[in-house]
């Protein structure tokens, strides 16, 4: 288990993530999310100022902005949750997948 920056929004998210596991955080929560879905990369998305103190935000072309509610760290992942439970999956250089995890 993994730990979230405001444990409130981020639910039971920290219970499908193990640092142990060698795999990498879209896999593990693909698989332990199953019920929920799984992982499903939704396009068209745009992650703004994910490495800024002041939070993330993230875009989609005619919606409002949505802003980060809760952060995690898994290894050299950053895990980023949004409102409207949107979670960005970001590696170092900054590429990123986004998906649904309600």
């Amino acid at each position: 288990m993994i730990t979230f920056t405001n444990e409130f929004y981020a639910g039971l998210l920290p219970d499908f993530f193990d640092e142990n596991d060698p795999r990498p955080a879209q896999d593990q929560l693909h698989e332990n999310y199953a019920h929920g879905g799984g992982v499903h990369p939704f396009k068209g998305f745009t992650l703004h100022d994910w490495q800024t103190p002041d939070g993330a935000r993230l875009t989609y072309p005619e919606d409002h902005p949505m802003i980060e509610v809760s952060r995690a760290k898994m290894r050299d992942e950053t895990l980023i949750l949004f409102d409207g439970q949107w979670l960005a999956i970001v590696q170092p250089d900054g590429s990123h997948l986004i998906t649904r995890v309600d």
